[in-house]
């Protein structure tokens, strides 16, 4: 697998970066945790999520990938072996955050709260605005 630098940082990310938007709609939890087993086993080390995760976005799947893929950190115990990307959503779904969508500071930090329990995990690599 080849690697580069993540941005400015020192963190080395492999070249490919495995998407999970459709965990937890069109893969089972099951499906999902053995792609994440199959990638990382072949050097893959950067996984791509958001909080609107499942695709399609609906209420009732919301937050749904990062769930399946925190299931798997606690399972698997890998974390640490993971450079993990995540989103705060954009406007248009009004169930997220009672349809508050301004990018402020009381908005994304209730994102990134709930996206790190639904994730399991104390840090995330890389935060993004998903738009």
């Amino acid at each position: 697998m080849e690697y580069r630098k993540l941005g400015n940082t020192d963190i080395d990310v492999s070249v490919i970066c495995l998407g999970t938007m459709s965990y937890g709609e069109q893969n089972t939890e099951k499906e999902a945790h053995e792609q994440l087993d199959y990638s990382l086993d072949r050097g893959v080390n950067f996984i791509d999520t958001a909080e609107m995760y499942a695709i399609p976005p609906k209420k009732e799947t919301y937050g749904k990938t990062e769930e399946v893929i925190g299931n798997w950190f606690e399972k698997s115990k890998k974390r640490s072996e993971v450079i993990l990307a995540t989103k705060i959503a954009g406007p248009g779904l009004s169930w997220i955050r009672n349809g508050e969508y301004q990018y402020n500071k009381k908005s994304i930090l209730e994102a990134v709260d709930n996206s790190l329990k639904r994730l399991k995990t104390d840090y995330i690599d890389l935060y993004q605005l998903h738009w």
